[in-house]
């Protein structure tokens, strides 16, 4: 299982960081269209949304599946014994995995269901809703994964650091 995560740990910072990349020469694209040639360009707004819209949601499941990456507040996590705080680590990790799953998955998947059914098309860039939503839960999915892989680490861990 480790081995996994660190290969989906690698695959996601690099597509992220091509999706981040292209939102930038998106960008420069639309300064350079609109002030220098004079005429805006249709899809460079459409394009910058959708990439944010991934951006973000892939960048949380990104950040979930980091040893401490996530924003939290723990100074009372790490004021307890380390039993004790390895359980309440336990708890949080099934909490976010019901999340993702509720919200993420089944949520997620019913609006790319949806959008796809409804054939709801964007203006600018001609492309199926459904596929830009479908970041929503694919994050979700990972987001259990690396829940499951944390919670599993609580069980082998061996140095009070967590």
């Amino acid at each position: 299982m480790h081995r996994t995560y660190r290969i989906l740990n690698k695959f996601i910072e690099s597509f992220l960081v091509i999706i981040f990349g292209l939102l930038v020469l998106d960008v420069v694209w639309q300064v350079v269209s609109r002030y220098v040639i004079g005429k805006s360009s249709s899809f460079t707004e459409e394009f910058a949304r959708f990439a944010l819209i991934w951006l973000t949601v892939l960048g949380a499941a990104y950040i979930n599946g980091q040893e401490e990456g996530h924003l939290s507040m723990d100074f009372l996590l790490s004021k307890l014994p380390k039993k004790k705080r390895l359980k309440r680590q336990r708890i949080i990790q099934i909490i976010m995995a019901l999340f993702a799953f509720v919200v993420m998955i089944v949520g997620g998947g019913n609006l790319v269901y949806t959008t796809l059914t409804l054939g709801q098309i964007s203006p600018a860039l001609n492309i199926p809703l459904g596929f830009v939503y479908a970041i929503v839960p694919i994050s979700g999915a990972l987001i259990i994964f690396f829940s499951i892989y944390h919670f599993r680490r609580t069980f082998n861990t061996t140095s009070d650091e967590h």
